[in-house]
């Protein structure tokens, strides 16, 4: 299973948010980074507006499981926040991942060869 650092501090959030690369998908939004050390590093942001702590969490849980699908096939050094939006709750996790693996090919995050 592919390992990858959380990030807390809200500077980091607002770092990604200011000077990231982001993607607008019904379900999500994806803000990416160039980070300044060798790890891959992720943070996940869900609001009130989606519901109330379980469906909160089952957002969080799809996200992470998205991510997941796709990290091992990530350049090293990058940083993402993902933010979920009200849809979230009807899409499945491979379809997150199928649209973040695009976009990060697009993007030139992944690895070409994956």
């Amino acid at each position: 299973m592919y390992c990858f650092k959380k990030l807390k501090l809200n500077s980091d959030f607002r770092r990604i948010y200011g000077r990231g690369k982001s993607l607008v998908a019904p379900a999500f939004v994806a803000y990416a980074f160039k980070g300044r050390t060798a790890n891959v590093r992720l943070g996940i942001t869900v609001t009130k507006k989606i519901g109330g702590a379980v469906e909160r969490n089952r957002a969080k849980r799809l996200l992470t499981a998205a991510f997941y699908e796709v990290a091992g096939d990530i350049s090293s050094g990058w940083e993402f926040v993902l933010v979920a939006r009200t849809k979230i709750l009807k899409t499945k996790s491979q379809d997150i991942a199928f649209t973040l693996r695009e976009f990060f090919l697009k993007e030139g995050i992944m690895k070409k060869d994956a």
